[in-house]
């Protein structure tokens, strides 16, 4: 069953393409053998397109820039494909899941696929599996994926550790953004973008631009070999795509010809590697029979708080050693 699904991804089978990011997604056990086969069989057709975090604070216009961005795109012979991540209620559980109503245009782009997944209980602003999603989409031959975050702060930036180049957007007046994104997500940053510098807030944002070039001299550049740049753009009014394109190819030029993308992604690769080991422990240690009869005990003790949380957890990881 993989093979043939693995065949129509590769031949770049949209609805393969959907039922194999369904499928990557899934937490049932028979999925998950299924997703590693389906993995295992796409590999050597992956990592060949540009991968694209953006991020943003709500309501600085990220999903119509993504779009506008990837019309053009898709006019440059480009196939690119959407990761939108969105936000899930702590309370219900669910998930809007609005991008592409967001994004009516690209969502019926012939060379365009987007793909709205919940963020669940994952931290960092992207979803569990988008990783896998990534190479499912370099398999089906999308040039660029962008992997839109489900909002902006310093446990949001998990993002810049799955994608090439990282985008930040700001709204004009952004001081206060500075304020709030602080070092961490900035000095994450590879390019920066001040949207809406359009009608009355032109000059907001040219001077927003100007306030972010200067505070970036105290920045420290995650890349030697490139300095992270700030421009102002209308994603509404389509104007300075030509310039953001233009930058994101010589950014990713820039870092190919040093090695240096080979070598953010290997280390990537690895991080991934523990990230998963991590997620994929934790979840055998909560599903044993043995232990879920403990946990519930020494969640009890904690919350009367007659055992402190260190000391339960060290019994808890000590029990489950004894089982192994």
């Amino acid at each position: 069953m993989t093979n043939q699904l693995a065949q129509q991804i590769i031949a770049g089978d949209r609805r393969a393409l959907a039922r194999g990011i369904t499928l990557v997604e899934s937490t049932r056990a028979d999925h998950r053998q299924q997703a590693t086969e389906l993995l295992q069989q796409i590999m050597p057709t992956t990592g060949k397109a540009i991968r694209l975090g953006i991020s943003g604070a709500p309501g600085v216009g990220k999903s119509t820039f993504i779009e506008a961005l990837g019309n053009a795109l898709t006019q440059r012979q480009q196939r690119v494909a959407v990761l939108a991540v969105d936000p899930t209620s702590a309370v219900s559980g669910g998930s809007i899941l609005g991008d592409k109503t967001r994004m009516e245009t690209l969502a019926v782009n012939a060379d365009a696929f987007v793909r709205p997944t919940p963020a669940g209980k994952t931290l960092g602003g992207v979803a569990r599996y988008t990783r896998e999603a990534i190479l499912l989409c370099e398999a089906a031959g999308f040039d660029t994926i962008l992997v839109e975050t489900v909002g902006v702060g310093q446990s949001e930036t998990l993002v810049a550790g799955m994608t090439d180049m990282f985008v930040l957007l700001l709204s004009p007046g952004g001081g206060d953004d500075l304020q709030g994104i602080k070092r961490g997500i900035m000095e994450l940053t590879d390019l920066i973008l001040v949207n809406k510098a359009d009608g009355d807030q032109l000059a907001v944002a040219e001077q927003t631009v100007t306030d972010y070039r200067a505070a970036q001299q105290f920045m420290q550049p995650r890349s030697q070999h490139w300095k992270p740049q700030v421009l102002s753009c209308s994603a509404l009014e389509k104007r300075g795509l030509n310039k953001i394109m233009a930058l994101i190819d010589e950014f990713h030029q820039t870092l190919e010809a040093a090695g240096e993308l080979t070598a953010v992604r290997s280390r990537q690769a690895r991080e991934w590697l523990w990230s998963e080991t991590t997620t994929s422990l934790i979840a055998d240690l909560k599903d044993h029979p043995s232990i879920k009869t403990m946990v519930s005990e020494l969640e009890q003790a904690v919350a009367d708080e007659t055992l402190p949380p260190t000391v339960a957890a060290q019994q808890l990881i000590a029990h489950y050693k004894g089982l192994k």
